[in-house]
């Protein structure tokens, strides 16, 4: 085996387990359960598509698919911003809106409890 044919084997393994990789974030956008568990699943299968198409890239020598993954990387950037916009003004435009903590005695939310707010580190 030659050093091109070991090049073009790993490159062709990686390609696979990046394919396979793919599901699981496709997985956590269908399922949800919150719309930010959603923009991350979909900012996570860009990132896994854009190096695929860089391994592809250098693998078939060709150029411009580096180019093809740059341009791809900033759209799926921009998609990402537009979700994150689009829910901040939906969250901005509810007020009323406290999730799941309507119902506690303080009326006040702490992150750990508020599943749309964060979650404890």
């Amino acid at each position: 085996m030659t050093i091109g044919e070991a090049y073009r084997l790993l490159y062709s393994i990686t390609l696979s387990a990046y394919a396979l990789l793919l599901f699981v974030p496709l997985y956590r956008a269908i399922r949800g359960p919150r719309i930010t568990d959603r923009i991350l699943a979909v900012n996570m299968m860009g990132t896994i598509l854009v190096s695929s198409i860089a391994i592809l890239a250098v693998m078939l020598k060709e150029g411009y698919l580096v180019d093809v993954s740059l341009i791809y990387s900033l759209v799926s950037f921009l998609s990402v911003l537009v979700f994150a916009s689009v829910y901040i003004r939906k969250r901005a435009a509810d007020p009323g809106d406290k999730g799941n903590l309507a119902a506690h005695p303080s009326g006040t939310a702490s992150p750990a409890e508020d599943p749309e707010e964060g979650r404890n580190a």
